[in-house]
């Protein structure tokens, strides 16, 4: 049984973990917030109490956290105590030339590193049914099939050290986009008075139908923004797109007037809701709501 050191416990880490334990991984997790670590140990796996103790004999490392300097600060632990040969996989969101950068660290060291970003939202964690893009060597990617096929439903190979992160940012972009034009029309369709239930059901059986609309429509309509996967996190996430577009000399004004809205999301404080919030801000934008929120 391959004992996995996960890292990062949060909306997305956490069910991804208890899924490995289900499959029947040794699971040994870590998180800053200790209540996380006592949530999977309840659910069949080990609560380590520092970065060091949850890498020394594990023989695969994962890690889902928020952002780029989290993750190089969690990987300078992982590399200074994690046995050589260790399969680290980094399931977070950042900069595609930072994972690059860490896998060339890695593989110095010994280690197999991996950039694993996924897309499914924190019900697709939860179901197994993540998206799950990799950059890395053919051959770490067939070692860490495994641990892929208990997180995920689909699990390809987009190229090399940090090619999961660059289409993880198009897919960020894709998704920023949907969600606002999902939230024009359904503030387009409520000024209009007609049946939005209704309207949502049979956009959703024609050529507007996407997983946006399915997963996030209902409950825009219920004005409900629990985060599955919070603003700010989207925030950050369209940074890197719009970086990574200027360096790449590619234009996006679609996704930079997203970006700014998002941006803009946040900065009224609402940072801590699901990215389909961008609702309430079309809405106070038309006028319709004085907060939606």
């Amino acid at each position: 049984m391959t004992t996995v050191a996960f890292i990062g416990l949060g909306i997305m880490g956490g069910p991804m973990a208890a899924n490995l334990v289900d499959a029947g991984f040794d699971v040994i997790g870590h998180n800053r917030s200790r209540e996380k670590t006592e949530r999977l140990a309840a659910r069949g796996g080990r609560a380590a109490t520092s970065v060091e103790e949850a890498v020394r004999d594990a023989g695969v490392v994962a890690t889902m956290l928020p952002d780029s300097p989290d993750v190089r600060a969690v990987l300078a632990e992982v590399f200074a105590h994690a046995r050589p040969g260790t399969l680290v996989i980094d399931f977070s969101t950042i900069r595609p030339d930072v994972a690059a950068e860490l896998a060339a660290e890695g593989a110095g060291r010994g280690l197999r590193v991996l950039d694993a970003p996924v897309s499914g939202g924190e019900q697709g964690a939860i179901d197994a049914a993540l998206s799950i893009m990799v950059g890395g060597t053919e051959e770490d990617f067939a070692a860490a099939a495994p641990v892929f096929d208990a997180v995920g439903r689909t699990v390809v190979r987009v190229g090399p050290a940090g090619a999961g992160q660059t289409v993880k940012a198009a897919n960020q972009l894709v998704v920023a986009g949907t969600i606002e034009l999902l939230a024009e029309a359904i503030v387009f369709i409520e000024a209009h008075g007609v049946d939005t239930e209704a309207a949502l059901k049979v956009l959703g059986g024609g050529l507007a139908g996407s997983a946006v609309l399915e997963r996030k429509g209902p409950a825009m309509l219920a004005r409900d923004f629990t985060p599955g996967f919070r603003v700010e996190l989207h925030d950050k996430d369209m940074g890197i797109v719009t970086a990574a577009a200027r360096e790449a000399g590619v234009v996006i004004p679609l996704g930079a007037a997203v970006a700014q809205l998002i941006a803009s999301l946040r900065a009224q404080g609402d940072g801590g809701l699901d990215h389909s919030a961008l609702l309430g801000l079309v809405a106070r934008l038309s006028g319709q709501e004085k907060s939606a929120l």
